[in-house]
């Protein structure tokens, strides 16, 4: 199928008092489609994860990147170097399970009220976004989760004193697609073993990707670590999550 020609904008989502910035891209013409939500890295809704948008609408789908900053730094957009990363880590640290999930649904309540989505959603998030997938994977409107590399779901959980994501592993209900790079500093091999163990013992639908030679970040074109060849391989495997889980 020929990619669709699209349009993309700023939006406003709002969630009670809150107005959260969000990019959105949708295919142009008449039709309805899935709706997808978009997880940020900790540099914010920058270039890359705006690109990454644009090219899931491409496929067909109605997709929205909200802003996950947007209670600590509206219009939060860094890029990669130590000075920006350190402060996205900072901000990272400070949210809370609870808002994402409550920003995460207004988010979907958002697509849900556009004219040209279907009742299907799937999400996708990148290094944080990733972690954040795998937490609003527990939001039963998803059906098709796409998290990667999401440091530290096996050990904590954003803004909680006790537990972590994976403990929540039991109220997911869709299918769920994990990509993790074996050279990853960020996250020991020993905890995506656990990340699999607890989506089999759940019975959670699943499938985890564990690319050789890969290290974080290597979905970025941006960063140092991207990896073409891995990037390639786990972009046709996010289509075939999509394509089986929320088209007919």
């Amino acid at each position: 199928m020929a990619a669709f020609e699209i349009e993309a904008k700023w939006v406003n989502v709002a969630n009670g008092d809150l107005q959260i910035d969000a990019y959105l891209a949708q295919p142009q013409g008449e039709g309805s489609f899935p709706g997808i939500v978009v997880f940020q890295e900790i540099f914010g809704v920058n270039a890359h994860v705006r690109d990454v948008t644009e090219r899931i609408a491409r496929e067909g789908y109605v997709a929205l990147a909200p802003a996950l900053y947007q209670r600590l730094e509206p219009g939060f957009e860094v890029g990669y170097s130590e000075e920006e990363l350190k402060k996205g880590r900072e901000y990272k640290v400070q949210t809370k399970a609870s808002e994402l999930l409550s920003d995460t649904q207004a988010s979907l309540d958002y697509l849900k009220r556009l004219p040209n989505t279907t009742d299907r959603f799937g999400n996708i998030g990148f290094c944080f976004g990733g972690h954040v997938a795998y937490l609003t994977a527990t939001l039963d409107d998803f059906k098709a989760v796409a998290s990667f590399y999401g440091a530290g779901i096996a050990t904590l959980c954003p803004g909680e004193e006790n537990g972590a994501t994976i403990d929540r592993t039991k109220d997911i209900s869709g299918t769920v697609y994990a990509f993790f790079g074996t050279e990853d500093p960020l996250i020991p091999l020993a905890e995506v073993d656990r990340i699999e163990t607890a989506l089999t013992e759940q019975g959670v639908s699943h499938q985890i990707f564990r690319y050789e030679g890969a290290t974080h970040g290597f979905f970025c074109d941006r960063r140092e670590s991207y990896n073409e060849t891995v990037a390639r391989q786990a972009w046709e495997r996010v289509l075939e999550l999509y394509n089986a889980q929320l088209k007919d």
